[in-house]
């Protein structure tokens, strides 16, 4: 397993990360011994960032992971959380320092730690990144000791743009994949200036760069890419990276013939990712040992090559680029 900084904080992770969503709630049932599994196979194969959230399950996925770094002892590896979902409803006054002191307290709780290693603020509004006083208070739980660094978890590149200009901001999680590519026009160069880690979440698109779907897929009701298509329950961008169900399966079809050899279409996305030098970690989900495995090799397949590259580009623009790139 490879390892890259993780911005200014002295630290490495490595280039595969761990994605807690599936091992908290909507993506349809996972037991905890499916979860567990995940962990372990994930932290046996080198993966050294975990990223999850106050809201995953309502603090299960911290607290599962918080089971297994306990179970396991040794070197803990690098464990980011967010916070500000858990707000009754998403107002910049929301983001107070005395309310996310209270939603940290809770993190630290469920994690069992006494610092945080990372707080992300959770795709908060828009407007937040307009109000330097919320950056303020997060130096203030720096300074404090209840987290080490922190950074943004956005929807928007604009978003990502503005929060960069807050030297504090140590992180951006974004979503990155093959069908989501406007990231690396203007934002990575700016990260890498400023030595900002960038977490690529969704990477495999909800699972449509698994290649495994079909127009006739089912999904559990309590998984997002059922209850969400349309953005019911969130942004709908979070759900198959905002490309309807359709156009991205008919994409799917075009990038399945440049996977080539005995690898999966999964991994080779991974390693697409992994041919952006800003991209800090990439975090795809598990929601077992098996899935989880498979990830994590996606480190050791050679680089994609040019030609590869620019067709992957050309799909983008012709079959998805209209339905995504100007809206987030």
């Amino acid at each position: 397993m490879r390892s890259r900084d993780f911005g200014r904080t002295g630290r490495k992770v490595s280039e595969i990360g761990f994605g807690a969503w599936a091992i908290g709630a909507s993506w349809g049932h996972v037991d905890d011994a499916d979860a567990l599994a995940a962990l372990h196979e994930t932290l046996d194969a080198g993966v050294t960032f975990l990223d999850t959230a106050d809201v995953y399950g309502d603090g299960r996925s911290e607290q599962l992971i918080a089971r297994v770094l306990k179970e396991r002892g040794g070197d803990r590896p690098f464990v980011a959380t967010k916070t500000g979902r858990r707000l009754p409803k998403q107002e910049v006054a929301g983001y107070s320092l005395e309310t996310m002191s209270g939603f940290i307290d809770r993190s630290l709780k469920n994690l069992q730690v006494d610092t945080l290693d990372l707080v992300q603020l959770h795709c908060p509004p828009t407007d937040l990144y307009y109000h330097p006083e919320v950056f303020g208070s997060l130096d203030r739980l720096v300074e404090q000791g209840k987290i080490r660094n922190y950074g943004v978890s956005v929807e928007r590149v604009e978003e990502a743009l503005k929060a960069i200009e807050y030297p504090g901001v140590q992180s951006i999680q974004i979503i990155f994949n093959i069908f989501r590519q406007r990231p690396a026009e203007r934002l990575f160069a700016l990260a890498q200036e400023k030595q900002v880690a960038i977490i690529a979440r969704v990477p495999l698109a909800s699972g449509l760069l698994s290649g495994k779907f079909r127009a006739d897929t089912k999904f559990e009701s309590t998984d997002h890419r059922q209850f969400n298509r349309n953005g019911e329950a969130f942004d709908v961008g979070e759900t198959f990276s905002g490309v309807p169900y359709d156009k991205g399966l008919a994409a799917v079809e075009r990038v399945r013939p440049l996977v080539g050899g005995d690898t999966t279409m999964a991994k080779f996305a991974l390693r697409w990712i992994l041919m952006f030098d800003a991209v800090t970690v990439a975090i795809p989900g598990a929601r077992n040992g098996a899935q989880a495995r498979s990830n994590a090799e996606a480190t050791a397949l050679p680089a994609l090559p040019p030609a590869a590259m620019a067709e992957l580009r050309a799909i983008y623009d012709q079959d998805i680029k209209p339905f995504v790139h100007q809206r987030w």
